[in-house]
């Protein structure tokens, strides 16, 4: 420990000389034109690629005039809406959506009951793999165990680098088999040895949906309500959300170079766990325990609105000038998954007595928008997003925050390997944008002569 210390000496004294080479002025990006975060001004994503698999809407023109609209969301063409809607009185959302993403048509009853039963086949590991792999480096950081565990399980395929198709095909929805198993699993190793919680590792079932293993395996008794496992179905609907969003463009990035399906998804993961992508709801999550511990009466909305104002001014909370699961980066008026979402977070805070908490909620998605408006200059309007409630229901659903990113990626794996395939099948051709050099040249100074 002494020793890391002294080397972390050394790198905070060469921090300075970092800052003074390597931060660049944002005048720059707008003098020579580059779109930072590879969006305009207004937030719109530069053009990079095509794809058949999603898209996302979020304005409509009138008389030639572009406008902000309730926000849409298609797979393979269809409304995500109707996709959920579509699935009442069944728990197979998320897997008719996983089929519709990756083999681009609607299932019959018997190929989606085909799909449910290979799927279902395919949640096991390699012998010994929970105890060699996920449980001798147990972390707090699960998705940082996720991604070691995928590139481990390439050295267990005899065909990991194989780019056929069908081959691609097979790992995908191997993977999506898995990822459950390796988050709840990665969360118990981490629970019993780093925290001294018991230690139970159920297997899942194959006859069950990816909602309700994930429920059974996660919980001592394995019980669930029809309900929960309901509404943990329709939040897994995070499953595709465009080839622009920072995790599917990083699987078509390394997709790109023709590495392996291991490679790109430890890749996704590593891309989706961080803060500004996947970890959203848990800022939220923060957010709202900070607001009732700072707030007399949640029932009082003037205290409620300037504390709201308080966290826009930068005075309270991180002091980002955020309300947290407030806008997107595409959607204006709405967020679609919100919205449909939004009908199962009341449900389920009925049934678990947390009622008072949902107002509080409610308030917020009232109020913010407009306060936002108030104080922010908008190029379109402010809605909540899904990650506004989706923390509120794995909260819910007894699900620990080290889990939250996690379930994120058990539902996106779908979506990324759709979009790994399609990346395959089409482009063909390495990924590699331009940057304008800054450095100019030297002229090399002899080491004995530097000063």
């Amino acid at each position: 420990m002494d020793h890391l210390q002294n080397v972390m000496g050394y790198f905070d004294q060469q921090q300075p000389l970092c800052a003074e080479h390597d931060r660049i002025s944002k005048d720059l990006y707008k003098e020579f034109g580059v779109k930072a975060g590879l969006r305009d001004e207004n937030g719109k994503g530069v053009l990079a690629g095509l794809t058949n698999i999603s898209d996302i809407r979020a304005f409509q023109y009138v008389d030639g005039v572009k406008k902000p609209a309730d926000g849409q969301l298609l797979y393979r063409g269809y409304d995500v809406k109707d996709l959920i809607r579509g699935s009442s009185g069944s728990r197979f959302a998320f897997e008719e959506a996983g089929y519709l993403l990756l083999f681009g048509e609607l299932p019959t009853q018997e190929k989606l009951e085909e799909f449910c039963r290979v799927l279902g086949e395919c949640r096991t590991m390699p012998t010994n793999f929970t105890r060699d792999v996920i449980m001798k480096a147990p972390s707090h950081d699960i998705m940082n165990s996720m991604a070691r565990s995928v590139l481990t399980l390439a050295s267990y395929d005899p065909k990991a680098g194989d780019l056929e198709i069908s081959n691609v095909l097979r790992q995908s929805i191997q993977l999506a088999g898995i990822f459950p198993m390796l988050a709840v699993y990665s969360y118990h190793a981490y629970n019993h040895y780093e925290k001294d919680g018991s230690m139970y590792i159920h297997r899942p079932d194959p006859e069950l949906s990816t909602a309700e293993n994930f429920l059974r395996m996660l919980r001592p008794d394995m019980k669930y309500t029809e309900l929960e496992a309901r509404v943990l179905d329709v939040a897994l609907l995070h499953a595709e959300h465009g080839g622009g969003n920072n995790s599917t463009f990083t699987t078509r990035v390394v997709t790109s170079s023709g590495t392996d399906t291991y490679s790109a998804m430890a890749a996704a993961l590593c891309s989706l766990k961080g803060p500004r992508h996947g970890g959203a709801n848990l800022m939220v999550m923060q957010m709202m325990q900070n607001i009732r511990e700072n707030l007399h009466d949640t029932e009082d909305d003037e205290e409620l609105e300037a504390y709201l104002k308080k966290l826009l001014h930068g005075e309270a909370f991180d002091r980002k000038g955020l309300i947290y699961g407030m806008g997107h980066a595409v959607y204006s008026l709405s967020d679609p998954r919100e919205v449909v979402f939004k009908g199962y977070v009341e449900q389920l805070a009925h049934e678990k007595g947390r009622d008072k908490d949902l107002a509080l909620y409610n308030k917020i998605e009232h109020m913010a928008p407009q306060l936002i408006a108030e104080e922010r200059k908008i190029f379109k309007g402010v809605s909540p997003n899904v990650d506004f409630y989706s923390g509120f229901v794995y909260d819910m659903l007894g699900i620990p925050m080290e889990l939250y990113t996690p379930l994120f990626a058990v539902a996106r794996v779908m979506g990324w390997s759709a979009h790994r395939i399609e990346e395959l099948l089409s482009a063909n051709k390495i990924i590699r944008p331009a940057y304008k050099s800054l450095g100019g040249t030297h002229e090399y100074i002899r080491r004995n002569e530097r000063e």
